[in-house]
């Protein structure tokens, strides 16, 4: 008989690639994981794992078994949401992790909708990069990711989560006051290709953004400023120190009169948003409304 927790360890090895890291987000020992792959390894009758200095790759049989691991803990998702269904459901703590600027457009929004719709659910948010929310799910340290897309990010067809599309935001180009382009009405990529760039550091989902939009304008930005605090950008900008894009909804409210702010020409890049949970977990009485009040508050 296959133990469901150890299910979850196969899993977090394969996510996380290292014994060490894989005990990290699941807050066991490196010892404790080693013995649960080993015990794993003893239920099935085959290795599951090569170890190596580099870290750990699952072996063919290891591949095999993990397809019906995504299967089997989507399966325990629905089977505790229908547990919990059946218990009423109507009160208990739903956790959220979400970038800051998606706290502000819809998590805000969406917490204050709750409020009214289902006073019983009580939601604790967490400040969490884009690209760290996906994760935090998947290791069930929160339950909800606001999450934006980047390369690498499981796509849309990944078997382990169900995603739920919010909003798509442009970004606008962000230029010095006395910059050449300061006066156009919309600004070519392609006629930055020799400013100094101010960006996200990589890594941040907004970097990948703002990369292959210049990639696609013919150029490669020479970032020489780095922060993921859209404020210390603007403020940058403002001080003449380059060129920068920022999403749409991080400049509202913003301080921006020591700089310019326009369109970009064309199409423009893009920031998609869409919240996230584990495969099956949709279901469940305190998810459901989360997700419905996240949607309802980005299409306001």
């Amino acid at each position: 008989m296959i133990e469901a927790r150890r299910l979850h360890i196969l899993r977090a090895v394969a996510d996380h690639r290292t014994v060490t890291a894989a005990a990290a987000a699941l807050y066991l020992t490196p010892s404790a994981v080693s013995q649960q792959l080993t015990a794993l390894e003893q239920e099935t009758g085959h290795r599951l794992v090569d170890r190596s200095a580099r870290g750990v790759r699952l072996t063919a049989a290891g591949e095999i078994l993990l397809t019906h691991t995504n299967a089997v803990l989507a399966q325990l998702e629905r089977a505790e949401a229908e547990l919990a269904a059946y218990s009423s459901g109507e009160a208990g703590t739903v956790t959220v992790a979400s970038f800051a600027t998606g706290i502000g457009l819809v998590v805000g929004p969406a917490l204050a909708r709750l409020a009214d719709t289902a006073p019983g659910i009580r939601v604790r948010v967490q400040d969490a990069e884009g690209d760290a929310s996906l994760p935090m799910v998947l290791d069930r340290q929160v339950d909800v990711a606001v999450a934006v897309e980047y390369r690498g990010a499981p796509g849309a067809d990944d078997p382990r989560l169900t995603r739920v599309p919010l909003y798509a935001e442009p970004f606008d180009a962000v230029l010095p006051l006395g910059h050449r382009l300061a006066e156009a009405d919309r600004v070519p990529l392609a006629e930055l290709a020799k400013d100094a760039w101010i960006g996200p550091f990589a890594g941040n989902p907004c970097h990948d953004v703002v990369v292959l939009a210049c990639e696609q304008a013919g150029f490669q930005p020479v970032l020489e400023h780095w922060s993921d605090d859209f404020r210390a950008v603007v403020a940058l900008a403002s001080a003449g120190a380059g060129v920068a894009l920022v999403p749409r909804s991080a400049l509202r409210g913003m301080d921006v009169s020591g700089a310019v702010v326009r369109p970009v020409e064309g199409a423009a890049p893009t920031r998609r948003v869409f919240a996230a949970v584990r495969c099956g977990a949709e279901g469940h009485p305190l998810i459901r409304p989360v997700l419905a009040a996240l949607g309802e508050a980005a299409a306001s």
